[in-house]
């Protein structure tokens, strides 16, 4: 059975409910996909789809300077890493997996490989050892929120980056 709600034409290597599942189990990261079995590096791991738009919304992911992929049935929930265990080729539409990933296991992407500007910025609670600990698309700068953050969490700002409003 498909995860998307719709039939599609030819359904062959969009993602199933045998292979993925979205938890609604919610916690401070948020929901999330898992899988549900193992899968090997370099796999394409599915592919997706949604709805094209010309705006930012919560689940959508930028697949053109003004076009934004609307999916909030599947790679919508994608958490973040900074050191994710899946990449998202946006001229595809597939998914791969950036290492070996066991069943069970949250997938991750780094939300600045697609977007330029996040919906909303937010503190990164992934704990990798590369953590940027707080979460912009690509061509933004940190928010007043961010580096309000980052000062109360004592955290080092690289002197390489342009901040917002500093």
């Amino acid at each position: 059975m498909q995860i998307y709600p719709y039939e599609m034409e030819e359904p062959t290597g969009y993602p199933t409910r045998k292979d993925f599942f979205v938890s609604t189990e919610g916690d401070e990261k948020g929901f999330g996909l898992f899988t549900r079995r193992p899968f090997k590096k370099g796999d394409q791991m599915a592919r997706f789809t949604g709805e094209v738009l010309d705006e930012v919304r919560l689940h959508t992911l930028q697949i053109s300077p003004t076009k934004h992929l609307h999916d909030p049935h599947f790679v919508g929930y994608l958490l973040h890493s900074c050191d994710p265990n899946v990449a998202l080729d946006m001229e595809k539409l597939t998914m791969i997996a950036l290492k070996d990933i066991g069943a069970g296991a949250a997938l991750t992407m780094d939300y600045a490989s697609t977007e330029d500007i996040l919906y909303r910025q937010f503190p990164c609670l992934c704990q990798a050892d590369n953590c940027r600990k707080w979460i912009t698309g690509q061509l933004e700068s940190i928010n007043k929120e961010g580096l309000a953050y980052l000062k109360k969490a004592k955290y080092t700002i690289p002197d390489n980056l342009v901040y917002a409003h500093a």
